[in-house]
């Protein structure tokens, strides 16, 4: 999968599966353009390809409108986007019967709105360079209930699957591809309390049927091969890399 001479923006680039993807394409020869709201990770020089780290809010329309425009006016292109950014806050965010209204509106800012920012001020310039390929990561969560459940994570991962197909439809025609990846558990700064309680790490594992919690490098390499022209007549759909946990009844 060469990605050589191509440019991508990858938001929630700051650590987990977003750094990761970001990490293997700049490994592959593209330029990358990362986005979070934390501080620059370390390591980033590796290359081929050329970084651009830009800090700020993806919730934020006219920062993420000018660090698109940037790194087309850097770059002179831009083929691949991919939505990464997004949070998952244990405790706050509950059933939708007890979530303060407040944490909904900003999971839903984070997770569904950074989305909408990032596609309005890429596609254009994608059509401009002939086409491109978008990942936006969701959630198995977007297709089940939980006892234990995050109510606006789950709508947030769910709508980010129906814009990614809507996308899809749209833009076919001038050669742009929309596509979602649905982790299941993976080990990433969003599970930091596994880290805290390897018990509860261990029972999410047993839960999969390949015996483990996936790893963002699993992540990474999906959304490569979404991104990748080994992926041309894929578009539309998401692709669900959880071990097998959704396939239990």
């Amino acid at each position: 999968m060469s990605f050589e001479g191509k440019t991508a923006v990858v938001t929630g680039a700051g650590g987990g599966m977003g750094l990761n993807a970001a990490h293997d394409l700049l490994t592959a020869g593209a330029n990358v353009t990362l986005i979070d709201l934390k501080d620059r990770p370390e390591g980033l020089e590796g290359g081929p390809g050329r970084p651009l780290y830009l800090q700020g809010d993806v919730g934020d329309d006219g920062f993420v409108k000018d660090a698109v425009q940037r790194t087309f006016a850097e770059t002179g292109r831009l083929d691949y986007l991919v939505n990464a950014a997004g949070v998952l806050w244990f405790g706050r965010d509950k059933s939708m019967v007890e979530t303060a209204l407040e944490v909904w509106d900003e999971v839903l800012r984070i997770n569904l709105r950074s989305m909408v920012h990032t596609a309005r001020h890429a596609v254009p310039l994608m059509k401009r360079g002939g086409g491109g390929a978008m990942v936006h990561v969701a959630s198995i969560q977007a297709l089940r209930g939980d006892d234990r459940p995050q109510d606006a994570y789950q709508a947030s991962k769910a709508a980010i699957v129906s814009l990614s197909k809507s996308l899809a439809v749209q833009f076919a025609a001038d050669g742009i591809r929309s596509n979602a990846l649905l982790p299941g558990g993976t080990t990433s700064p969003m599970q930091e309390r596994w880290d805290r309680d390897p018990a509860m790490k261990q029972a999410a594992a047993g839960a999969v049927p390949l015996g483990r919690v996936g790893t963002t490098q699993d992540m990474a390499d999906a959304i490569l091969f979404l991104l990748s022209d080994k992926a041309s007549f894929i578009t539309g759909t998401e692709l669900i890399v959880d071990g097998g946990r959704t396939a239990l009844p």
